[in-house]
């Protein structure tokens, strides 16, 4: 089960996501990860990684994948929930720090996907919408937007549940039924 949850800086996402982590982890079973994209780089973000974890409470597991995704979930068990927190950061800083070219990067995210999937991981998936601005006069920006959005279109294709966050509000764009399975 993959979900993706996209909306603006500061909308909610990631509290609407934590909690689609948390029903589905308790339909499923198995443990719950945090999936970080983030580092402590300097005391600001230290500090705000800090507060978030205190938010979440216990009963998380942090895995940390500042650049690579593919083999992030190595260590997950079958039939585990996995938040990943948030696939903006994680694609400026795969290719402006990393060195991944476009396709190394989106190889990346599909072999997410695909063990997840494999796996019978249940993936949620966290992302800033970027494009709601003014169009960028900068090529850089524009290129990081596209490849972003690119990214964006390929997850909510795949993705059984779509969901955009607008003022701490969820809009489902696109919903699956959660499938129990005997155990």
């Amino acid at each position: 089960m993959i979900a993706f949850v996209s909306g603006g800086a500061r909308s909610g996402k990631s509290d609407v996501a934590e909690r689609l982590t948390l029903e589905w982890q308790q339909e499923q079973g198995g443990k719950r990860y945090y999936l970080a994209t983030a580092t402590g780089s300097d005391a600001e973000m230290a500090a705000r990684i800090q507060r978030h974890r205190h938010k979440r409470g216990p009963g998380w597991f942090t895995l940390e994948a500042p650049l690579m995704l593919g083999a992030a979930l190595d260590g997950v068990e079958v039939g585990a929930t996995v938040l990943l927190d948030c696939l903006t950061l994680w694609a400026s800083r795969a290719l402006y720090e990393g060195g991944l070219d476009e396709a190394e990067a989106r190889a990346q995210v599909e072999a997410l996907v695909a063990s997840a999937r494999a796996r019978h991981i249940a993936l949620v998936v966290v992302s800033n919408d970027l494009n709601e601005d003014l169009p960028p006069q900068d090529a850089e920006i524009w290129r990081y937007l596209a490849f972003l959005q690119g990214l964006h279109r390929r997850l909510a294709l795949e993705a059984e549940s779509v969901i955009e966050v607008v003022a701490g509000l969820a809009i489902e764009w696109k919903k699956a039924a959660i499938e129990v399975k005997d155990t």
